[in-house]
C-alpha cells in the first residue's frame, strides 16, 4: 500500500496581509476563503479555480537581507487568455513566451516579490 499525497498549498510570506488580499483578489481574481482575525489578519487563505494559496504576515525586517523569494508554477489551459486578462492590472508581468522545454508561459510577482508562473505544455 502506498500513501498518496493529495494537495500542495503554498504559504506565501507577506509584509502587509491586507495589501496582499487586495492584490490577489483585484489583480488575480482570487477569493478570500478564511482569515484568522477580522480586524488585523495575519494568516489568510485565498482560492481561485481550485488553486489554494495561504498568506502569512512576516515582519518587514525579514526582507532586510538579500533573499530569494519563492516561485510557484500554476498549470492553466489558456495561457494567452489569462495573460490578456491580467497583464494590464499587474505591474510586474512578463510577456508570454514559448520555452525550450516545451511550455508556453508568463510570470508575475506579487507586492512581496513572490513569483507565480502560469504555464501549459505546448
Amino acid at each position: 500500500m502506498s500513501i498518496r499525497l493529495e494537495r500542495l498549498i503554498p504559504v506565501l510570506m507577506v509584509r502587509d496581509v491586507q495589501a496582499s488580499i487586495r492584490f490577489y483578489a483585484d489583480c488575480l481574481g482570487f477569493t478570500l476563503t478564511f482569515t484568522d482575525a477580522s480586524t488585523v489578519p495575519r494568516y489568510v487563505g485565498m482560492e481561485r479555480d481550485g488553486i489554494l494559496i495561504h498568506m502569512q504576515w512576516h515582519d518587514a525586517r525579514e526582507w532586510d537581507f538579500p533573499n530569494d523569494r519563492p516561485t510557484y508554477r500554476i498549470v492553466v489551459q489558456d495561457v494567452d487568455g489569462l495573460h490578456r486578462d491580467l497583464a494590464g492590472r499587474i505591474a510586474r508581468c512578463t510577456a508570454v513566451w514559448d520555452t525550450d522545454w516545451g511550455t508556453r508561459e508568463f510570470h508575475v510577482q506579487d507586492p512581496d516579490m513572490n513569483g507565480l508562473q502560469f504555464y501549459r505544455m505546448r
